[in-house]
């Protein structure tokens, strides 16, 4: 049960610090980070190139939002009518 826990302990990942966001409020950091994964998903996707590195962008957003708010943003992205320009 212990060496269990330590695994769990090892493997748990969050979003470092970010300057940018100094504040307790991380909304604009979550925003941010869902909107650059996207940017970089579609620049390197056009680019033929691989897209991996983006996939620190959805580990910092996917640690920081709430699920709610990723899914409403998904289906609006979807839509056609998400707010963010990607």
């Amino acid at each position: 049960m212990a060496e269990d826990i330590k695994t769990k302990l090892e493997n748990y990942r969050t979003a470092p610090f970010d300057a940018r966001f100094p504040n307790q409020n991380q909304t604009r950091n979550c925003w941010s980070n869902y909107v650059d994964y996207h940017r970089c998903q579609k620049a390197l996707t056009a680019k033929g190139a691989d897209t991996t590195p983006c996939e620190w962008y959805r580990r910092v957003y996917k640690s920081i939002c709430p699920n709610a708010w990723i899914q409403k943003w998904d289906d609006q992205r979807a839509e056609g009518i998400f707010p963010g320009k990607i």
